[in-house]
């Protein structure tokens, strides 16, 4: 068996594991790049594999760093089956026709506007090829016994979101793990990862490697910042992932309302996108914390602004409001029409409540720019930046630990570290060395692993 790491190695987006047997190729997540131009580029280099020689693809969650390359895959030519969980179908529905729809957007934009050095810029795939490749999708149970040529497989609950899953690999009589992203064991919203059975080699994430979540409690920093928002009469714009994050905030914020520990006040969920997840989130209540009566008060309390219209109409919104919108990095989406409006207003305070990922719009305003590029413009940066790192969907090194000790994997495990950053990537892999048995590496862009 070989495996070429094709993405998700030594950044946190693009994963992509093509495993080979003599006989069979299957492409363990499909996401793509994002981030800094030099890795977006990748998006439209060819992948070291034959479209038609493809057997399948396995995705572990619906995030579009592991499920957006699909589309890609469909309009080259690929027609094998997309394994996954139900969630994960039901949620790629949403994300991939948004993500087609956000580059048709953009590359008009772009053509419009004379931005690009294209003459004609094309998006990677538009909504049309998107919401053709949700044909592909094959839904599984957690647990249920799929095959591929000679590779069998399952997937087993990995917390995080709906639907996310580690996928467990076997051929060739080895055990292969995939980690997914690993959810946390005290999360807002989701249930913890479940422990890994015995394994010959895992490739596991390390989003957080080399950091440890904030212990604060996230309902009082939320209640925190909204506080000190109400009190000045601005306005809160949180740039939230669509799937989790903006329903972890919804459920916050209701409750911090209904116990009073914050004034009410209007709150807008300004994503078409995150609003059709809550309705999906509702539907798998098997998979989250929320009772019943908690996931309906999450929707009750805040406004939904699905049309552009409804959107464009909260700019004549008294202040103080609280604004909901995607991108949770910045990337896109609505939330940078709200930031071209309101970020020279030194009353307004943006909160980012997830990862940023280097050369993100995110990133760079956690560095403390003091402006920031949005469609060719430069808009000047006077608002409040703040960050709350409680509600992340990911573990942290330690959580990984944990997860990893909970689990049956014999001590001297080889594990490949993947989807980090740099310096998360090197940070776990010394606390790993220092502190356990396994045997750690770092996986490298384009490596191949053979077992």
């Amino acid at each position: 068996m070989r495996i070429t790491f094709i993405g998700g190695t030594e950044t946190v987006t693009g994963s992509k594991f093509l495993v080979e047997t003599e006989t069979t190729k299957v492409l363990v997540d499909c996401g793509l790049f994002q981030g800094y131009k030099w890795l977006r580029e990748r998006n439209w280099q060819p992948l070291p594999v034959d479209i038609e020689n493809l057997d399948a693809v396995i995705l572990t969650h619906a995030h579009l760093d592991h499920s957006g390359y699909i589309p890609v895959l469909y309009k080259r030519g690929f027609r094998g089956p997309v394994f996954t969980h139900h969630a994960t179908k039901a949620l790629c529905q949403i994300l991939l026709a948004d993500s087609g729809h956000i580059q048709e957007e953009d590359a008009k934009y772009y053509s419009k506007h004379n931005l690009s050095k294209h003459a004609h810029p094309e998006p990677l795939y538009d909504r049309k090829t998107a919401e053709a490749s949700i044909a592909l999708f094959q839904s599984v149970d957690f647990d249920e016994q799929g095959e591929v040529g000679d590779i069998r497989f399952h997937l087993q609950p990995a917390g995080h979101i709906l639907g996310a899953a580690s996928i467990i690999l076997e051929a060739d009589s080895k055990r292969i793990g995939f980690s997914g992203d690993v959810g946390r064991f005290d999360d807002v919203l989701m249930k913890p990862p479940r422990p890994l059975p015995k394994l010959d080699l895992l490739l596991m994430e390390s989003t957080y490697g080399n950091r440890q979540h904030d212990t604060q409690d996230s309902f009082q920093q939320l209640a925190a910042v909204v506080n000190r928002v109400a009190k000045s009469g601005g306005v809160l714009l949180v740039p939230a992932f669509a799937v989790g994050r903006a329903q972890a905030l919804q459920h916050l914020l209701a409750t911090l309302m209904d116990k009073g520990d914050i004034p009410k006040m209007p709150i807008y969920l300004d994503s078409p996108m995150a609003i059709k997840v809550s309705d999906v989130f509702c539907q798998y209540s098997d998979q989250h914390r929320l009772t019943h009566e908690q996931c309906h008060r999450m929707c009750d309390v805040v406004t939904y602004t699905r049309t552009v219209d409804e959107s464009k109409a909260i700019a004549g919104q008294a202040f103080p409001h609280i604004i909901i919108a995607g991108s949770g990095m910045a990337t896109g989406g609505r939330i940078l029409h709200h930031f071209k409006r309101l970020l020279d207003n030194s009353k307004t305070t943006v909160l980012f409540t997830g990862y940023q990922a280097g050369g993100t719009r995110g990133a760079k305003m956690l560095e403390g720019v003091d402006a920031v590029k949005i469609h060719g413009a430069w808009i000047p940066l006077r608002a409040t930046v703040e960050v709350i790192s409680g509600l992340s969907g990911h573990a942290d090194y330690l959580e990984l630990t944990q997860w990893l000790t909970q689990s049956e994997l014999a001590d001297t495990t080889p594990i490949q570290l993947i989807h980090g950053d740099p310096e998360a990537l090197e940070g776990l892999r010394v606390h790993l060395q220092e502190n356990t048995k396994y045997k750690v590496a770092v996986a490298g862009y384009r490596d191949i692993l053979r077992l």
